[in-house]
């Protein structure tokens, strides 16, 4: 079957736009991954919020990863129920702790969450109280992304200390997200904490670094024992331009027809908002079309992707099926009910996203 029968065949079978993702491509990511933690000792402990498929985190598990990483209590859930049971979970749960469905989840598997502040940590504790178990806490630190975690080490060791003395909760370690340029700054930061734990006889166990764009800096951390990478499963234009993936090294791709050329030098995707998101994260355009590459999607309505072909010599006509690279490839499979898998031009499988719209 050639690329244009596969078109077609998607076309026919579940129309467009459809997501599709190449299943050999996806198991060279999972092994080369794997292959950069491995050498660097650190375990493998991939974020599912990429794809948020129970096959595919069961797929990284059996290339070697430790376990898994979830940025929502409501992804662990579906993790757990396909019997996932090493998962951390890198977000301040405060809402699904207080709606009862942290106690929940922690009855039928033990799970580490994470907290940069007091308020987390006092419902984390009667979450613990209402599952009678004990919730493991790990401390997020933050050395230069400004985003969630504290900007301290004399912080961070005042809330492991605080975690320790709180009933139902264990302090196992320290979960840091660097920038690609502050792995030195997160080294003194980690030092430091280390270093201020020891008079309260507390040990991080768990110490983690993440962001598949620092695969390249995997190892770095002296003392890190393991890694959350997730995009680079499937990898985007964002991975590319960050210089960690090749355009062969991309997986997924947004299969989508052109069915309006109203212009000569424009035309309209059956893809909009509502596939390939308005992320552009600081890219030209909002995807590579394969097949046009001088094409740009120049903007979106919800169903609309706006081409403009000033620049292209062969333009697409309508009835084309074209295929885009997203920029940003973890929220395109939050917004699609299912994968389309393929290994070379052969449709085998169609994944269900199992854990897509989990907001909790």
């Amino acid at each position: 079957m050639s690329v244009a029968d596969l078109k077609t065949r998607i076309a026919s079978e579940f129309g467009t736009p459809a997501v599709v993702i190449d299943l050999d491509v996806v198991d060279r990511n999972i092994a080369r991954v794997q292959g950069i933690c491995d050498a660097a000792g650190v375990g493998n402990r991939p974020h599912i919020k990429t794809h948020k498929i129970p096959a595919l985190a069961k797929a990284q598990i059996a290339a070697g990863a430790r376990g898994i990483t979830c940025q929502k209590l409501g992804e662990a859930e579906v993790m757990a129920a396909a019997g996932i049971d090493d998962i951390l979970v890198s977000y301040n749960l405060i809402g699904a702790a207080r709606s009862g469905r942290l106690a929940a989840l922690r009855r039928s598997v033990d799970l580490t969450v994470c907290a940069d502040n007091p308020v987390t940590i006092a419902a984390y504790a009667d979450a613990a109280a209402q599952a009678e178990a004990t919730i493991g806490v790990a401390v997020e630190c933050d050395t230069g992304r400004k985003r969630a975690g504290v900007e301290t080490a004399r912080e961070a060791i005042e809330l492991a200390r605080l975690i320790s003395v709180t009933p139902g909760l264990e302090f196992r370690g320290l979960l840091f997200y660097p920038t690609e340029t502050s792995w030195t700054e997160t080294q003194a930061f980690f030092d430091d904490v280390r270093s201020g734990l020891v008079p309260l006889g507390l040990e991080a166990r768990l110490v983690s670094t993440g962001g598949s764009p620092n695969l390249v800096n995997v190892g770095k951390l002296a003392g890190a024992t393991e890694h959350r990478a997730g995009t680079y499963i499937f990898n985007d234009r964002m991975q590319v331009k960050a210089g960690v993936a090749t355009l062969a090294d991309c997986a997924l791709s947004v299969f989508t027809t052109v069915v309006s050329r109203a212009g000569p030098e424009r035309g309209i995707l059956d893809a909009g908002s509502k596939t390939l998101t308005a992320d552009q994260g600081g890219l030209e355009g909002y995807g590579l079309l394969l097949e046009h590459p001088e094409a740009k999607i120049k903007g979106f309505a919800e169903e609309h992707g706006f081409l403009d072909l000033s620049k292209c010599n062969a333009r697409p006509v309508v009835g084309d099926i074209v295929r885009v690279i997203p920029n940003h490839v973890c929220v395109v499979v939050n917004m699609v009910d299912q994968l389309i898998a393929v290994r070379g031009t052969d449709i085998v499988d169609v994944y269900q996203v199992a854990a897509r719209g989990r907001l909790v």
